[in-house]
């Protein structure tokens, strides 16, 4: 694995291998096994969005691994003066092992790893948001042993995180169903790739009907960074595409909640059921580190082999 850009570019095989690799590193962390291995490596960590769980694990998940993370803000770099994509990442490449980049256009990164030298790692694009839907894939294994066979619903906006949500969902065995009013439906690629597996794939706007069997259920914000001018016409637009107990009702008795944060409560998600799913949820959260650490050593190619 030479990039880490989108998972539409990755087989089955390597998702299920990052989430092998993400619950051995997490396995070794919790009992003090050493693993540094990213020692003497640095990692370029560029952040043009902002952030709070992408920073602080790449950076945490760097040092844990042995090796060193520089937050790089994008504002106090030559790229916002003009600096072009293939000089910036040319140089980067003479100076880290590896970049990761939280941007807007998905073109950015893909000619990041066009120009570069040195292996990307898509941290968030306004088209999909890979590196946290291994962590959810994480704990959805954490919590129901496996992920084959399962029924996952999101219910929201048809943005980078359900693009990202359906792929990692279908790849690694699960039933999806995407919730979204028909003006917010997830990108016409992902929908394509999603048509490849036939009745395990569904999308429509009935919250409830989307709801049913549902072993997992997930969902974001309404109005996502850089959306700020739509907030009050999103608002009316996503008006019942909420997680709340009537819903769960629904859903398998034994279902998780999902949220890839910050939550708006009593927008997408009542307080009600976000607490009541706050250990999935958090353990979510956590499992941002442990799978960021799992994707840094697969590009690098740093993980022992068996």
């Amino acid at each position: 694995m030479k990039h880490f850009l989108k998972l539409l570019d990755l087989s089955s095989a390597e998702v299920n291998e990052l989430l092998d690799i993400a619950a051995d590193l997490k396995y070794k962390q919790k009992n003090g096994i050493p693993h540094k291995y990213l020692e003497g490596k640095s990692v370029a960590l560029i952040f043009q969005k902002a952030s709070t769980r992408t920073r602080t694990s790449f950076e945490v998940g760097t040092y844990q691994l042995g090796g060193y993370g520089a937050f790089l803000n994008a504002n106090d770099m030559q790229i916002a003066r003009g600096e072009t994509v293939q000089d910036t990442i040319r140089v980067l490449s003479r100076y880290f092992d590896c970049v990761m980049i939280r941007t807007f256009e998905q073109s950015y990164v893909e000619d990041l790893a066009k120009y570069g030298s040195v292996p990307i790692i898509n941290g968030l694009t306004d088209f999909c948001h890979p590196t946290q839907v291994i962590a959810d894939l994480l704990t959805v294994r954490e919590y129901k042993g496996k992920t084959e066979g399962l029924k996952m619903c999101y219910i929201g906006d048809g943005n980078n995180m359900a693009n990202s949500l359906i792929v990692g969902a279908l790849k690694t065995g699960m039933s999806m169903t995407a919730v979204c009013p028909d003006d917010y439906r997830p990108a016409q690629e992902v929908l394509d790739f999603a048509a490849a597996y036939g009745d395990k794939f569904k999308l429509c706007s009935d919250p409830r009907e989307g709801a049913v069997g549902a072993d997992v259920l997930t969902t974001d914000v309404w109005t996502s960074m850089g959306q700020e001018e739509e907030a009050e016409k999103r608002k009316i637009a996503f008006a019942g595409y909420q997680i709340n107990e009537e819903l769960m009702k629904l859903a398998n008795p034994d279902a998780i909640v999902l949220h890839c944060l910050p939550a708006h409560r009593e927008e997408e998600i009542t307080a009600e059921t976000f607490e009541k799913h706050a250990a999935e949820i958090f353990d979510e959260a956590e499992n941002r580190l442990h799978a960021h650490k799992a994707i840094m050593v697969a590009v690098m190619d740093a993980y022992p082999k068996a």
